[in-house]
């Protein structure tokens, strides 16, 4: 995949869940929600400040993250699917 996101935007692949029963109920895949964690799959060059200085993003490539639920734009790549945030819509990292 050729994609690179620009300035401070972030490429992310969902993380799947795994199969949820709630209590004897299946819950099929059309009821789930879509998960709010993913792994960073590339970052921009970061954000330009007014005084012209790049802030470079604090994730990188391989760091598992959370985002809000509404978070991003989709989009589908090579019929992958991933999500493209702007770094300050990431809300963790996780460790």
């Amino acid at each position: 995949m050729n994609l690179r996101p620009l300035h401070d935007r972030i490429l992310v692949r969902r993380m799947e869940e795994g199969e949820s029963m709630s209590g004897t109920l299946y819950i099929p895949d059309s009821a789930k929600e879509k998960p709010h964690q993913g792994e960073v799959i590339a970052a921009g060059s970061g954000r330009l400040l007014d005084n012209g200085e790049r802030v470079t993003a604090d994730v990188k490539a391989g760091d598992k993250i959370l985002f809000g639920k509404y978070s991003g734009a989709e989009i589908k790549v090579d019929g992958e699917e991933f999500l493209i945030l702007r770094e300050d819509e990431i809300l963790a990292v996780l460790e």
